[in-house]
């Protein structure tokens, strides 16, 4: 493949034009697989909205067309990228053809295109990358919590499971009372169940809960994903600058691959200059 058709499609993927033009397609794609939920519409405007999904299809076919083309000579760099895997993958999965055992498959594929919105844009890019960054550090907060509601709903149970069974009678009820507790919703109400002729007991039991779990563990997974957004950006920057070297010494190389081909052009016109030369003489 040629170095021109190479550097074209490169700047064709990395314009402005295009981008944008890839976010309104997956917004449309998101739109047409709502609208697709409704069964009066599908059946008026079935036609036209298969259309629309074909050219949909269309725009993404050629993007990861125009992308593997920009990775040449090394196309499977293309792959190296997991966003481009997942986007390949999503287009894939809208090819299939649309037989009984592949309908579910197809439509879930159409459903997923929306998330394409998360790699055509960068910022929510690293805000997923920062979540997914954050599970290892989240897992221990999450088992610090459980340890924590493990060893409240033990002490409710002793402590309201004569007078409030609903909520207290068992452990597992003590879980879920707590977990209802510290999303909020309602705690008002399970603490006048639970009071009974200990209403002070009950307040401390309630609020310290309140506090611990809500407040505190909240706060601390905010910190973790706060954290993990500095080392994204961190990663982002370091990125880059590997990217605008390579970019740059790729650019060398091609500088260095165009002159070789003039050189080339220049000896082969040198050697039929001689050649016409040597014939007239």
């Amino acid at each position: 493949m040629s170095i021109a058709l190479t550097k074209i499609a490169d700047q064709i993927v990395q314009s402005a034009w295009f981008q944008r033009s890839i976010i309104l397609t997956i917004i449309a794609a998101g739109v047409l697989a709502g609208i697709e939920t409704d069964a009066a519409m599908v059946a008026s405007l079935g036609t036209l909205l298969r259309s629309l999904d074909h050219i949909v299809l269309g725009i993404f076919i050629v993007e990861v067309l125009l992308k593997l083309t920009a990775s040449c000579p090394r196309p499977w760099n293309y792959f190296r990228d997991g966003w481009n895997v997942f986007d390949f993958i999503i287009v894939v999965l809208c090819l299939l053809p649309m037989d009984s055992q592949f309908a579910v498959v197809l439509r879930l594929g159409r459903a997923l295109r929306l998330l394409r919105l998360v790699s055509a844009v960068p910022k929510l890019q690293l805000l997923v990358g920062a979540l997914v960054k954050s599970f290892s550090s989240m897992g221990y907060v999450g088992l610090l919590l459980g340890l924590m509601l493990y060893i409240y709903a033990i002490v409710g149970v002793h402590l309201f499971g004569g007078h409030d069974k609903a909520h207290f009678g068992s452990l597992s009820l003590a879980f879920f009372t707590l977990f209802q507790t510290i999303t909020l919703d309602d705690w008002k109400f399970l603490f006048e169940s639970a009071k009974g002729s200990s209403p002070a007991v009950a307040a401390i039991y309630f609020i310290s809960f309140i506090l611990l779990g809500t407040m505190i563990m909240l706060n601390l997974f905010i910190g973790i994903i706060m954290n993990s957004m500095e080392e994204m950006h961190s990663e982002l920057d370091e990125y880059n600058a590997a990217k605008r070297g390579t970019a740059e010494k790729q650019s060398a190389l091609d500088d260095l691959a165009a002159l070789d081909e003039q050189v080339a052009s220049l000896k082969t016109q040198l050697t039929a200059l001689r050649g016409k030369l040597e014939s007239s003489d």
